[in-house]
This record gives C-alpha cells, sequence and structure tokens, in this order.
C-alpha cells in the first residue's frame, strides 16, 4: 500500500508516522508538511507543502489510502475563520486531492460531538468536515471521533492539561465515552480503518477509543 499522511507533526499524526512506518504492508509513506521531518526513512516520502497552495499535480497524491489528523483550537489559530481553515478547507483539500488520483480509502480525525447542526462553533465545523468528506463517495472512509487525546503535546494547552490530570482520576468511574482517549489508540484505529478498507462510512466514538 502507498499512504498519505497528513498532520504527521501532530500528537496523533507522529503516533500515525511511527505505526505506519513499521507496519510491513505500507511500501511508501507520503508525508506533506509545511516543515522538514526530524526523521528519514527509506519508505518515507516528505515533500514540502503550502497548505494554501497544495500542488494539484504532484506525483505523490497517486495513493491508495490516505489518513487525515490535521487539527487545531481557536487559541492557537488565533480566529475562528483561521480555526476553519486548518480543521475543515485543509482536510478537505487533501481529501478531494488524494481522491481525484485514485485514493479509495480515507480516515479522519474529526471529534466528539461533531454536528454541523451544532450551536457550537467548533462541534459544528467537525460535523461540517464530517458532510462534505462523505460527500465525496469515498469506497471507504473511517470518521474518527476522539474526546480529550492523551499524550505529550508540542505546545500546552492550559485548559486541556487541567482536564487531563481530572480525568486521569476519574477516569476508572467514568463512562468510556469520558475518559481520556490515547493519541497512540486513536492513531492505530486510524491505521487499521485504511489497511482494512471496510466498504461504505464508519465513525468510530470515543468510547471505542478508550
Amino acid at each position: 500500500m502507498k499512504l498519505l499522511l497528513v498532520g504527521g507533526t501532530g500528537l496523533v499524526g507522529s503516533e500515525v508516522l511511527k505505526r505506519a512506518l513499521a507496519e510491513p504492508g505500507i511500501e511508501t509513506l507520503v508525508v506533506p508538511s509545511r516543515r522538514k521531518l526530524a526523521i528519514s526513512h527509506a519508505k518515507l516520502v516528505a515533500p514540502l507543502v503550502d497548505f494554501d497552495a497544495l500542488p494539484p499535480d504532484a506525483a505523490w497524491w497517486q495513493v491508495d489510502a490516505a489518513i487525515c489528523t490535521l487539527g487545531t483550537t481557536i487559541r492557537t489559530a488565533g480566529s475562528r475563520e483561521a480555526f476553519r481553515k486548518v480543521d475543515h478547507d485543509y482536510p478537505l483539500a487533501v481529501a478531494r486531492l488524494a481522491k481525484a488520483h485514485g485514493a479509495s480509502r480515507l480516515a479522519v480525525v474529526t471529534a466528539k460531538g461533531a454536528n454541523r447542526r451544532s450551536p457550537f462553533f467548533y462541534s459544528r465545523v467537525k460535523g461540517e468536515l464530517e458532510a462534505d468528506l462523505t460527500a465525496l463517495d469515498f469506497p471507504s472512509l473511517t470518521l474518527v471521533r476522539p474526546g480529550l487525546i492523551g499524550g505529550e503535546r508540542s505546545e500546552r494547552r492550559a485548559g486541556e492539561d487541567v482536564a487531563k490530570r481530572v480525568l486521569a482520576v476519574l477516569g476508572p468511574v467514568l463512562p468510556r465515552s469520558w475518559r481520556v482517549n490515547p493519541a497512540s489508540t486513536i492513531a492505530q484505529a486510524l491505521l487499521a480503518a485504511v489497511v482494512d478498507g471496510h466498504p461504505g462510512r464508519r465513525i468510530v466514538e470515543s468510547a471505542a477509543l478508550a
């Protein structure tokens, strides 16, 4: 399999990257990124890109499957418009180009509570992304909806850190849907989705990732 991974420098994406490079069934891993990756590997292709001007005819788009783990916060992005660009526009653009070049399998991280009719902006953007990806009609589409993601991020998210500590203590008595979802578990679900290639649209809820 030739696999495209977008978001390979983030918390979940870096876990997917590590697992994909160790997966015998993946012959080539394409990881477009804004900055040079810190690792090298015989089956790794890492083109530098501008997500605002993705090259539509690059040969590396020709893959069997794609995984997208792009995501930010409104605070980090700086505005609602910038957040929507990273969490909706970029993943959708990647999915369109991958499908146009032959990809038949797609797995994407969205979020628990994703709903395009949600009164909450974050959940609404994630829901709109899910709807737009579904409309692309991939033969195999998996939408992974984690809650709070466990792991060490490169940037601090103070509120998230506090929530993680609280949930870590309460985890054993909480419903599975409220527990922290480890980045490694999310990564495994994404990789399994594209390797297995179950037909149709499938949603993996946070309870299955605890």
